[in-house]
């Protein structure tokens, strides 16, 4: 790994940076961050990164969207400033990502705005694991590099000793439907399901029907992120009604804005399944959960991006 460099700001109790640096046999380049008395953050790069490559992880994420985002455009300056031949962001979770269109009149499309930000500071490529919409892409004039956290997903599940006939594969809402349908042709080519629901409010839905035949079956609701967790526990508790013998809920971003906790630790679900694209704490915890890393998957993709070689390996 010849001029390259990695490196991060601190986000307490993730270990994800560590176990990408592993994978790559680097170790994180050392920095300062620091805030003065009035909340501005200074930023200091502790070695040479002249004439390197230099990859940022920072996702932009709860419970400090902004402080992480501000954080993150501060390092990419210093960085362009000491000279590096390019910046890679890499961003395992896009905050503002939900930002990414109008529903009404005089609203602002956030997503665009720290697209913006982003290059406008001098990052030079992009990588997100599992958008919130693909659109979200174009909204970058940099090249952007899109991976699938569900494979990570993917893999667990396929460990499971499930019965092929029994698993149907649940998309929470319309939109999600092409998500689920390539998740499910890899996973045993199973059935597919879809949860019809109105949004009546920012973090608000009302279930209304259920597309697909999910009695006696597993049923395996795959969503990009879990937020409140409302939606999603009243899709399973639909899919309980309905006959399922067991339900698993599946999501890449684990947002878990209260009460997310209280809800998904309340028993509807057989087992919940995310990720460590956002740094997980001991409260974030319940019976049910299971937390899988993507530490190797972005150390292969940011080995790629170096290498100059496709970052496809992974598409679901």
């Amino acid at each position: 790994f010849f001029n390259c460099k990695l490196t991060s700001p601190p986000l307490p109790s993730s270990h994800r940076q560590q176990e990408i640096a592993n994978y790559l046999g680097m170790e994180l380049s050392g920095r300062v961050i620091k805030k003065f008395a009035d909340g501005e953050v200074y930023v200091q790069i502790n070695e040479s990164i002249r004439g390197c490559d230099v990859f940022l992880v920072q996702p932009t994420c709860p419970p400090n969207v902004n402080d992480n985002l501000m954080e993150l455009l501060i390092m990419i300056d210093a960085c362009r400033r000491a000279s590096c031949r390019s910046i890679t962001c890499v961003m395992p979770y896009f905050g503002y990502a939900r930002a990414d269109r109008r529903t009404s009149g005089r609203e602002s499309i956030a997503a665009k705005l720290a697209a913006n930000l982003l290059t406008e500071a001098g990052a030079t490529r992009v990588v997100m694991l599992d958008i919130h919409s693909l659109q979200t892409i174009g909204y970058f004039d940099i090249p952007v590099d899109h991976i699938y956290g569900e494979t990570v997903i993917l893999d667990y599940l396929t460990s499971k000793d499930f019965d092929p006939n029994d698993l149907v594969v649940v998309s929470p809402d319309v939109g999600g439907v092409p998500r689920a349908r390539a998740f499910a042709k890899k996973l045993c080519d199973a059935p597919l399901a879809i949860i019809d629901k109105r949004r009546t409010g920012h973090n608000k839905a009302e279930v209304m029907n259920l597309i697909g035949e999910v009695d006696g079956k597993v049923a395996i609701v795959l969503d990009d992120m879990i937020d409140t967790g409302g939606t999603i526990c009243a899709g399973a508790k639909m899919l309980r009604e309905r006959g399922a013998k067991e339900v698993y809920a599946c999501a890449t971003h684990a947002v878990f804005s209260p009460p997310a906790v209280e809800r998904l630790g309340s028993g509807v679900f057989t087992e919940v399944i995310v990720t460590n694209s956002i740094p997980h704490t001991a409260e974030r915890d319940f019976p049910q959960l299971t937390v899988l890393s993507v530490g190797n998957l972005l150390g292969e993709t940011i080995w790629r991006v170096h290498n100059d070689t496709p970052v496809s390996f992974n598409k679901l």
